[in-house]
């Protein structure tokens, strides 16, 4: 599967690294995706069926793998269920306390956690203005500082969870260890993410791939476009309409919203995420 990534300046040194929600290309389409158990006795069957699966080359960290998506799946499950509780009630309250502490975590985490194992290439799409090997520089530089800062909070995170479950004592949901719990996850994602986007943007095997978008379809993928474009672990395509777009806005102040909502909608760029670039120091 390749990845679409949008980059571009919002104010000054702030560059916005976002990934477009629809997917660009699929690899293995045809084959079904992995399901993840849903009880744990499914997840001890599955668990031991890889232990003995001799074709596995690593089965401990394929069950690693495994384990982490059974939790984020129940995760989601209770998090929807917080989601859907009636207004006013105290679960309710959690659902937007939840919601306050997300809107503290950082864009580049965000943008990191979607670069999955699953991602075999990437797709950077930015303006044309700007110079192709800078672009580049920066998404090497936020790949490797994401791996440093993200290897540190998950040791971090992964400290205060014996800490934060003896809180299970008291009348009360435990929060601060289902926070932590989540924060664990999170940078371990975002920590897989840095390593996947550091590997692909900094294979020296295969030449980078660059094209020039044009006046049509420049969302869309040409039908007729060369094989050698997507067996490159990046490319670099250049947007004169995302050039265009910049010029709303200046340095200091950072593009207008006006702006980054056209970027967002033409792209398919989450418009919180690149806000967040933007306003953040």
């Amino acid at each position: 599967m390749r990845a679409r990534v949008i980059v571009f300046p919002v104010r000054g040194r702030n560059w916005c690294f976002s990934r477009s929600v629809e997917p660009l290309v699929s690899d293995s389409a045809s084959s079904p995706p992995s399901q993840t158990p849903s009880t744990l006795k499914d997840l001890w069957k599955k668990y031991n069926s890889n232990a003995n699966d001799k074709a596995i080359a690593n089965p401990l960290a394929v069950n690693a793998e495994l384990l982490i998506d059974f939790v984020s799946t129940k995760m989601n499950i209770a998090w929807i269920g917080l989601e859907k509780s009636p207004q006013g009630s105290f679960k309710n309250k959690i659902h937007g306390l939840g919601l306050k502490l997300l809107s503290r975590v950082k864009p580049s985490e965000i943008f990191l956690k979607s670069i999955s194992n699953e991602v075999t290439g990437v797709e950077v799409k930015y303006p044309s203005s700007l110079n192709a090997r800078l672009v580049r520089r920066r998404l090497r530089y936020i790949a490797m500082r994401g791996s440093i800062i993200h290897r540190k909070y998950l040791y971090g995170s992964v400290t205060l969870l014996p800490l934060t479950s003896a809180c299970a004592v008291l009348p009360l949901p435990n929060i601060p260890f289902f926070w932590c719990l989540f924060r664990t996850y999170s940078h371990w994602r975002a920590l897989k993410g840095s390593e996947r986007l550091l590997k692909l943007v900094s294979d020296s095997s295969v030449a980078p791939s660059s094209t020039t978008d044009g006046n049509k379809n420049e969302h869309i993928d040409s039908q007729h476009g060369s094989k050698e474009r997507f067996n490159s672990p990046y490319v670099l395509q250049p947007s004169k309409r995302l050039a265009e777009l910049l010029c709303h806005g200046g340095e200091r102040e950072g593009l207008k919203e006006c702006a980054i909502l056209d970027i967002c909608k033409i792209y398919d760029l989450n418009t919180n995420d690149v806000l967040k670039y933007r306003d953040s120091m």
